[in-house]
């Protein structure tokens, strides 16, 4: 307890100051109101003043276990129960193969100079695709998709993001070479799958985001069997992604930690499709009806710009209501008239855009 007149610290329950004689204000750590230092109880909000709190807490029995301790008094006490949140994602693990050896001979300085820009251009990549980096592996990152950040489409973000990875890492390795240093080469592995993801305190206002999950454990996996400068993924990434990517199958492979032999696939490069309407219309697009009216303003605008009058025609609504099932099925048959030509052209933009 603080003297008021002269500012030395007091024992806990004490009337008067020792050092001053002064009468201690007897403050409430409620609602902070100044108490008569007699009295036991907060005249303003009823709370236990002093002694009579810490009566109130103590324990009428030795305790068996040692009571919670804080490191920092500023540090707030951490929840014992943490909240998590089941969510699907994407995980990716990047590193630089054989680092250890190409460290070896180097003082930590330079070794340095040499693996912060490429840690840098791995966090790039997964930043241009809207991916979250975990933690840092010392030589490599562990990233997510899909969470914190939702998108339907994270499997093809991540490896978007892997492709630009190992190509922006080509590209470095090349520069090093030619500064007579060895080259560089990554290792990256992707899984998709179900993880509970929950936020911890540290301590210090730091907050970690965090899965928990086999997913990620199988994807640190396709990391380590992934040949060097490639991307190796799980059966679950090919099931989502087939058609985006060209996906090469490696044999089944037996991995720490699981019991079968898993399915690898590695990625060699895009595929044919863009987007999930031209996935569907491969597998077969159910009947479209109706849209008359759409339909008719379409066409309209079509006769006038092959009329010479430039037209634009912009289709607005809620996500999944069939705005490019709509502009599919009115390209289609000018699309074998002829239509996509160096005058007339079709374009449906979309934001935001995913581009490699």
């Amino acid at each position: 307890m603080l003297c008021a007149k002269c500012g030395a610290e007091n024992p806990a329950g004490k009337r008067f100051c020792g050092d001053c004689g002064a009468a201690l204000a007897n403050r409430c750590g409620q609602c902070g109101a100044e108490n008569p230092p007699e009295k036991k109880f907060c005249g303003d909000c009823g709370s236990a003043l002093g002694t009579a709190m810490a009566a109130a807490v103590a324990p009428s029995s030795p305790q068996r276990s040692a009571p919670n301790i804080r490191v920092m008094p500023e540090q707030p006490v951490a929840s014992a129960t943490l909240d998590g949140e089941r969510k699907t994602v994407t995980a990716l693990f990047a590193d630089i193969k054989g680092s250890t050896e190409l460290m070896e001979d180097l003082d930590p300085e330079e070794a340095r100079v040499i693996i912060d820009p490429v840690l840098k251009l791995m966090i790039d990549a997964v930043h241009r695709y809207d991916g979250y980096v975990v933690q840092s592996t010392g030589d490599g990152i562990f990233a997510l998709f899909g969470a914190p950040i939702a998108h339907e489409d994270h499997p093809q973000r991540a490896l978007y993001a892997t492709l630009r990875m190992q190509e922006d890492l080509r590209r470095y390795s090349a520069k090093v070479v030619a500064d007579g240093g060895m080259p560089i080469e990554g290792r990256v592995g992707v899984n998709t799958g179900e993880v509970v993801v929950r936020s911890i305190t540290t301590g210090a206002g730091q907050i970690e985001y965090t899965p928990i999950g086999h997913t990620t454990n199988l994807a640190s996996r396709m990391q380590a069997v992934a040949p060097t400068g490639s991307v190796a993924v799980s059966e679950n990434t090919r099931k989502l992604c087939e058609g985006y990517f060209i996906l090469k199958p490696l044999c089944p492979t037996r991995v720490k930690g699981v019991s079968e032999p898993v399915n690898v696939y590695e990625v060699t490069g895009l595929g044919p499709l863009r987007t999930r309407l031209q996935r569907s219309a491969g597998r077969g697009l159910t009947k479209f009806v109706g849209r008359e009216r759409e339909m008719e303003a379409l066409r309209h605008a079509a006769d006038q710009a092959k009329a010479g009058h430039g037209q634009i025609v912009a289709a607005m609504a809620e996500p999944g209501v069939g705005k490019s099932r709509l502009y599919f099925e009115f390209r289609r048959p000018r699309k074998r008239a002829g239509w996509c030509s160096r005058r007339f052209r079709f374009h449906m933009a979309r934001l935001p855009r995913i581009c490699p």
